[in-house]
């Protein structure tokens, strides 16, 4: 049975906070079509501040985690802070305390981080917002475990649904939040929350694909 320790693991998080980090202007290009324009900046603003109170902490996953969670919730405006924050919270909650990360385990963390955002929003599969990557995301993982693939396997299936839920807000007309005012104009343009999404759930199968054995 695969498996990644969740001791010394933080790193994981340390990564996503680089790869955001570096995607701050696109993100912000992205979210200026259809948004406030400032999606970028706060998502790098939250990480980027995690990531330094990570360095040279050696944290567990957990932890990195939780800490990320706070910050995005404590520290963030705009409404992403609250969304990621509790996606991030859920996370380390499913995971505190556990030796070892296995298939079975890495899926109650999803569904938790996705039921923290499903309980702050009203948002759905098709409102053109980061559930339209979350979801079909955390079923492709589901999907392969219960087809006998391995750990490995199914974060492959979770990445490729991931991109393929991010590329489909492309031809969605927003539902929710101030693209929403925007009405059919909104279509074309990718979500940058479903974008975001993407990026930070291919940053954690890496991280985890790295380190299973």
């Amino acid at each position: 049975m695969q498996s990644f320790p969740n001791a010394g693991s933080g790193a994981i998080v340390e990564a996503m906070a680089a790869r955001i980090v570096e995607n701050k202007a696109y993100l912000s290009e992205i979210d200026g079509k259809i948004g406030d324009g400032d999606h970028g900046v706060n998502m790098a603003k939250g990480f980027g501040m995690a990531a330094e109170r990570l360095k040279g902490r050696d944290a567990s996953l957990a932890e990195a985690f939780a800490l990320l969670g706070e910050v995005l919730m404590g520290e963030i405006g705009g409404s992403m802070g609250p969304l990621y924050g509790m996606t991030f919270t859920e996370f380390a909650e499913a995971i505190e305390g556990r030796d070892a990360i296995d298939a079975a385990l890495f899926s109650t963390m999803l569904h938790k981080g996705l039921e923290g955002v499903q309980s702050i929003g009203s948002a759905k599969v098709g409102d053109k917002t980061l559930l339209d990557t979350f979801v079909p995301a955390v079923e492709a993982f589901d999907a392969a475990t219960a087809e006998g693939k391995s750990f490995a396997e199914a974060l492959d299936a979770l990445v490729a649904a991931a991109e393929k839920g991010r590329d489909s807000t492309i031809d969605l007309v927003a539902k929710i939040g101030r693209a929403s005012r925007l009405g059919e104009r909104s279509r074309g343009v990718l979500d940058a929350g479903a974008t975001s999404c993407a990026m930070i759930l291919k940053s954690l199968a890496d991280g985890a694909k790295a380190r299973l054995a």
